[in-house]
């Protein structure tokens, strides 16, 4: 295969896929797919075997949900135009809004249309640490309604409440955070018909706490007699994915640093925003082995680092180097800066055969300006 792709692998899909197919019935919940994280529609007739639905941030992904994955689809955004809601209420089975002033304006349209209404809620409740531009309990946030700002006017047309306020965390904190959304905003739970705990669970990562979120989704099931959601992204393609590049050549400057054909801006964006060091197979932490190497892209962009990597053996031009855990929100944040082409996305069949999905080109590029 010709470098940079991105490589599924089926088989661990399929291992997330029936742990999560196990939570959710053992729990009695329903599990959507939060295509904000991963969108590659070709996998989702495999994904909608085991989850309920599909969850989007906007028209378009919510018309990919509708024709790719079918089941419920569900759609919040911080704030909707007119357009948007109307073209929502035809693909969407849920919509959450995220004021009360915008559930006034445009639920009596989704009711007519039969879509179920929601709120977003904010728990005022932080759990993460280091990372604020991930926590919607953040201070100034602007994502969910306040117990302050909250509107019991609306409550007529609401058929539930929505929080998300989790990010690649453990099922204590969701605990918390349930304790204070119910503290808040307990009282209206018996008039909703489902509630929605949104995403950031790591239900796949092996240290995750599975019978702690077994017991609280039971919970809220029994003493509120409501629906229970969840939307987790990364979890449903946690280290099912790769992402392949190779050596274009080492210069040194101070230390030693390997050009690759893979870039952080363009590929893999999150080293920069959260930032954070994808995980390298046959790899260590700078120093820990013989040879250490700033992993860099091609683009112009100075700051176009992936982070700095040690090895057993010195890096040469040519040698094949593979980052794990790509399949989430990587191939949804791809973009062409600088004219980099977008990697291939392709698939590991349980059988081992691979096929290429999805090949890009400078029309992909053009198109896109």
């Amino acid at each position: 295969m010709k470098t940079p792709y991105f490589l599924i692998d089926e088989e661990k899909l399929l291992q997330n896929l029936v742990l999560l197919r196990s939570v959710a019935e053992r729990a009695g919940c329903k599990i959507l797919l939060a295509q904000k994280a991963y969108s590659v529609y070709q996998t989702y007739p495999l994904l909608a075997q085991y989850l309920d639905g599909s969850t989007a941030s906007g028209v378009y992904e919510a018309r990919l949900g509708r024709e790719h994955f079918g089941k419920e689809v569900h759609a919040f955004a911080p704030a909707f135009r007119d357009g948007d809601v109307r073209a929502l209420a035809k693909l969407c089975d849920h919509i959450v809004f995220n004021t009360p002033a915008q559930v006034r304006k445009y639920a009596p349209l989704c009711k007519s249309k039969g879509v179920s209404v929601g709120l977003r809620v904010n728990p005022e409740c932080s759990t993460q640490e280091g990372h604020a531009i991930y926590d919607p309990c953040a201070p100034f946030s602007r994502l969910g309604t306040t117990l302050s700002n909250f509107d019991e006017g609306i409550l007529p047309l609401l058929d539930g409440l929505h929080f998300h306020t989790l990010c690649e965390q453990n099922s204590d904190d969701l605990e918390r955070t349930v304790l204070a959304f119910c503290d808040r905003f307990g009282k209206y739970l018996p008039r909703m018909k489902w509630l929605n705990l949104g995403g950031g669970h790591h239900i796949t990562r092996a240290d995750y706490d599975v019978e702690r979120l077994v017991r609280i989704v039971r919970g809220l099931r029994e003493k509120y007699g409501a629906e229970v959601y969840l939307e987790p992204g990364e979890a449903v393609v946690l280290n099912a994915g790769t992402l392949h590049t190779r050596v274009l050549e080492i210069v040194h400057n101070g230390m030693d640093i390997a050009l690759l054909d893979v870039s952080a801006a363009c590929h893999m964006p999150d080293v920069l925003e959260m930032p954070y060091r994808p995980p390298l197979f046959g790899s260590g932490e700078a120093g820990e082995k013989a040879h250490t190497y700033r992993l860099a892209g091609p683009t112009c962009l100075a700051g176009d680092v992936i982070g700095d990597y040690s090895f057993d053996e010195p890096l040469k031009e040519g040698d094949e180097l593979v980052f794990g855990d790509m399949a989430l929100y990587t191939m949804v944040k791809t973009n062409t800066f600088n004219g980099m082409p977008l990697p291939a996305i392709c698939l590991q069949r349980r059988d081992g055969e691979r096929v290429v999905l999805r090949k890009f080109s400078y029309r992909d590029f053009k198109n896109r300006l």
